[in-house]
Order: structure tokens, then C-alpha cells, then sequence
């Protein structure tokens, strides 16, 4: 289970809709033990493209070391699926960075946005539940 600040959640689907109509993406940031993002950092999509995203690393590296420096740590990243479902595509694996990370995919597919996370772990896709505090 992850645990996200109500500021962060309506930061993820803010930044889903500002990034449009390219998938928008951003870090998380918190603790990884907890299971909790209080924090959540919008990036640059440095592929600039509706159907995958990369996380820019000039924004990765700040935020990396803004977290450290507050004693916490990137525990996931999110980004937006602008027109299927909230689940992880086979690009999404296949780049999955970090094993213990969280992936949020929030979708604008519905009129609704809807918002999901997932651990990446050798390739297998295992929903986790979000509880917004």
C-alpha cells in the first residue's frame, strides 16, 4: 500500500492534464520503508511524446539531491497515460528503473481521471492499493 498526501494527488492529476498532449511524468518523494510520498516533484518529459515518457535527468538529479538533503529519498515516479487505461504498457516495464519503486499511472482516458500504482519487479505487474491522507 502507498501512502499519498492529498497535495501530492492533486498535483499528479494536475500535471496529467497540463502536460497535455504529451504524457506528463514526476517523481515522488518520501520514504521507501513507510511506503509514503508526501512529496511529489513535476518533471520534464524529456521524450516529449504522448505514448512514453523519460524523466529529464537534469530534474532528476535535483530533486535527488533536494530529497537526500531532507533525509528522504525518491520512492516512485508517476506519469499519465493521455489515452488507455492506468496500467503499466509494455514500454512502462520494460523501463522500470528501480524495483522497490512505486509506479503511479494516472489516465485521462475517462472523463474521470483515474489514478493506480504498481511495483515493477523482474518484469511482473503487481497492483498495490493508494490510500490519500
Amino acid at each position: 500500500m502507498l501512502k499519498i498526501s492529498n497535495l501530492a494527488y492533486a498535483q499528479m492529476l494536475g500535471a496529467a492534464y497540463d502536460g497535455l498532449p504529451d504524457e506528463a511524468c514526476g517523481l515522488l518523494v518520501g520514504s521507501l520503508t513507510e511506503a509514503t510520498a508526501p512529496i511529489f516533484h513535476v518533471c520534464r518529459n524529456a521524450a516529449e511524446s504522448s505514448k512514453l515518457y523519460s524523466i529529464d535527468g537534469r530534474d532528476f538529479m535535483r530533486i535527488d539531491r533536494a530529497a537526500e538533503d531532507a533525509g528522504l529519498e525518491i520512492v516512485g515516479v508517476m506519469h499519465s497515460h493521455t489515452h488507455t487505461e492506468a496500467y503499466p504498457s509494455p514500454t512502462d516495464v520494460a523501463v522500470a528503473p528501480d524495483p522497490t519503486w512505486h509506479y503511479i499511472i494516472v489516465s485521462l482516458r475517462q472523463e474521470s481521471p483515474v489514478l493506480r500504482s504498481y511495483r515493477i519487479v523482474d518484469g511482473e505487474i503487481t497492483e498495490e492499493p493508494v490510500v490519500v491522507l
